[in-house]
This record gives C-alpha cells, structure tokens and sequence, in this order.
C-alpha cells in the first residue's frame, strides 16, 4: 500500500542522516539500498523506533510511494544518475518543509537553477567555508604567537565577537574548540596535529577561478595553506633551519590591536564572499544561469557551516540591486570596508613583522587594493609580452585595437595571434 511521502536511495551516512531528519519533520520515508542488506540494518537499528520504511526492491519502492511519486537518490554521480533525474517528480514542499528556517520562517531552501547550477552554488559554498576557516585561523594564530593570549582569553574573544558583525556558526565553535578540555584537565586543542585535511570542493572552486578568469584569490590561498599544512615533517625539519625574524615583541595595546585582528578578519571575510558572488555571476554568464544571488545568500543564511547574520546583508545588497556588479560597490559593505582599513593594514604589517603566515589575511588586502586601483602594472606585462612573443597590446585610447611594437629593431612586424589565457 503507498503510505511513504518520499524514497531515499543510497545509505551512507548522509542519506540515512536526511531520511531521519525527514521522519522527525512528519514525513513517511521509504529507504532503498542497491546493497538490500543495508536496508535491514538501517531499520534494524538507526531508524528503529520510526515511520520509516524499507523496500527491498525498486518495484516494491514505488509501490510504497504516494502519488506524486518522489525520490532522492544519495549515490556515486554518472549517467545513470543523470538519466533517472530527468524523469523525477518534484520535492521541493519536503526539502523546504525539513529546511533550516530563518527571519520570519523563510526556508533556506530552493531551486537554484537547470544543469547543475545548485551543484556549483554549493560547490562556491563550500568554497567559502574554506576561506572561512583559513581566516580565523590566521586571527587565532596572531593572538596565541604576537598577542600571546591563552586558550581561555581566545575563547572568550571568540565568544565576544560572536555578538559581533562576526556573528556565524564558526566563530560560535571556534569559541567552544578553544575553551575544550582533554580527559586529563588540559586543552585538546593544542594537541592536535596541524595538518589539515580536505575532500576536494575548495580545489574545485579555485580550479573553477581559473577556467573563468576570476579573481577568488582567497579561496585559493585557503587551499593552499591547507597543502602547506600537511607537509608536516618538511616543516619540522625547515623550523630547524630557516630563520626569520629576530624575536618579535609586541610593545603595543593589547586590547586595541585584538580589536584591529576582529576588523581584519571581518575585511577579509567581505573580500572572500565578494569574490565568491564574482565565481558565481561569471559561471551564469558561461552557462546561461538566470541565478539569484539574494536567494542564494538567504538559503546560506541557516542550516550550513557558513551560516551568519552577516549574509542577510548580501540580500540585502542584491535584493537592492540585482545587478550589483560586485559586493564592494555596495554602500553597506563599501562603509564597512572604510571602518575597517586601519585595523585591517595594521594587523596585516604587524603579523609580517612578527614572521607570521597570514595567506588569505594578506591576499584579501591585496585584491582590495589591487580592485580599487584605476591603473595596475599590467601594462608592463602586455609590453613585455609584445617583446618577446609578439603578443600585442592595446592602447588606452584605442581599446580593441592589437599593436605590435618592434622593440629591438630586428624582430620585423609579424605578430602573433591575440588572446586572453
């Protein structure tokens, strides 16, 4: 008898994790596994004790489903994931009903777009996260190693500005990390290893950068700082050997300049959603995505690890003006970049001075100036280009119009063809 609102199949972790979350919302769930026996297992022991059902086939499946039948299926991507997808029913009351909700009961769920958009909305997301993380622990790292704060002071830094513009589900852990103690009475957190793994998004955003031409140059550096990390036996044997420099002492006030490590992190965390919001536009343009922007930060809004007030901001901004060519062009955000340069350029040279690696810190400092400059030396590149390949270039009053300059006086007047890598 069809009793089941919707079928899972695919039991691995997250699947079995949504379909319980799903009967604690009132859905009746169906579970399906290619692998029957995970089925038993499943609604032998996790889900013992719910509505959930088993099927031990796909037609037994489908007779267990309402009409319209509706199916999520959790597996390894290929063909024939893409092919049964064209030809599934909707789900979005269910997604939307088993959301986070956030504001006045807005689901922080919704579709996205066709061919694969919310596939790269997340994958940007998660991106994101990377950058996220990547900058508190560059702030973490100035305020154990220049201010020389112990785990409790940091924790209840975090803790501080988590009432702050900060406010966010990472700073809210952050807090928590650092003020956790081992079995033995000691912090934990000093004992973990500081090689940092990673499953691959955050390549992907910044691998996605590059084939458009986008400039998410923290998102990359995030990843990067993760590489670095897990060269852990190298830099063991580097610390021994490379020296930077003398012994830094920080001789300012403590209180200000931790203040100043907050407003750089803030800065920095702005410059990395604005070049993510620049990935996403970009891939719009590439794929033919009619994507809204403001949706997509309210659907971050709640419910994922980047979740933060700060992003009802971004709505804000986009739902002010869809075109919005970039988020530093915003008033809000443009104001807030303003409040924060001092501290952000004062804690940035503090760190370089102390020896500090601060990648994403330094990175988002440098698009910001790089941004807001009319003239950049590119034009250095274009000549140097022109000189030794016969690239061409472009004069400023006469844009799309290829020069070739003989620098050398032998090199004759072939040029090569143009094009933008």
């Amino acid at each position: 008898m069809a009793q089941a609102d919707i079928a899972l199949i695919g039991l691995a972790v997250m699947g079995q994790n949504l379909i319980l979350n799903m009967n604690d919302h009132g859905f009746v769930v169906c579970a399906f596994n290619r692998t029957v026996s995970k089925v038993d297992d499943f609604l032998a022991n996790e889900a013992k004790g719910t509505k959930v059902v088993g099927a031990q086939s796909l037609k037994e499946m489908v007779s267990k489903l309402k009409k319209p039948r509706r199916i999520i299926l959790l597996v390894k991507a290929g063909q024939a994931v893409d092919d049964f997808i064209e030809k599934l029913p909707h789900i979005k009351t269910i997604f939307q009903g088993i959301a986070a909700k956030v504001g006045t009961g807005e689901p922080c769920c919704d579709w996205v777009g066709d061919e694969g958009a919310g596939h790269f909305v997340k994958m940007v997301h998660n991106g994101i996260e990377y950058g996220d993380m990547q900058l508190i622990c560059e702030a973490y790292h100035l305020m154990k190693d220049v201010l020389g704060m112990a785990q409790d002071e940091m924790a209840q830094a975090f803790q501080d500005w988590n009432k702050t513009e900060l406010d966010s589900f990472l700073i809210e852990i952050t807090a928590n990390i650092l003020k956790f103690q081992d079995t033995d009475g000691k912090h934990l957190l000093p004992k973990i290893r500081d090689s940092a793994g990673q499953k691959g998004t955050g390549k992907w955003t910044a691998i996605s950068a590059l084939e458009y031409g986008v400039p998410v140059t923290l998102i990359g550096e995030a990843v990067f700082a993760r590489c670095l990390s897990s060269l852990k036996d190298e830099r063991i044997q580097a610390s021994k050997k490379l020296k930077g420099p003398q012994k830094f002492q920080f001789d300012g006030d403590k209180k200000s300049f931790l203040e100043d490590i907050r407003k750089a992190l803030y800065a920095s965390k702005i410059i990395s959603y604005a070049q993510g919001f620049m990935l996403l536009r970009q891939a719009a343009i590439e794929f033919g995505w009619t994507l809204n922007y403001g949706g997509i930060a309210l659907m971050w809004r709640g419910g994922c690890i980047i979740r933060s007030v700060f992003l009802g901001k971004i709505k804000d901004a986009f739902d002010g003006n869809p075109e919005l060519q970039n988020l530093l062009l915003d008033d809000f955000f443009k104001s807030a970049i303003e409040n924060c340069q001092d501290s952000w350029r004062r804690a940035v040279s503090t760190g370089v001075q102390a020896g500090i690696p601060m990648p994403c810190f330094t990175t988002a400092l440098s698009f910001y100036d790089g941004y807001r400059h009319e003239m950049l030396p590119a034009n250095l590149i274009q000549a140097q280009r022109d000189y030794f390949g016969a690239h061409t270039y472009e004069l400023l009053a006469k844009p799309g119009q290829f020069i070739h300059t003989n620098w050398t006086g032998h090199g004759g007047s072939v040029s090569s063809s143009s094009y933008n890598a």
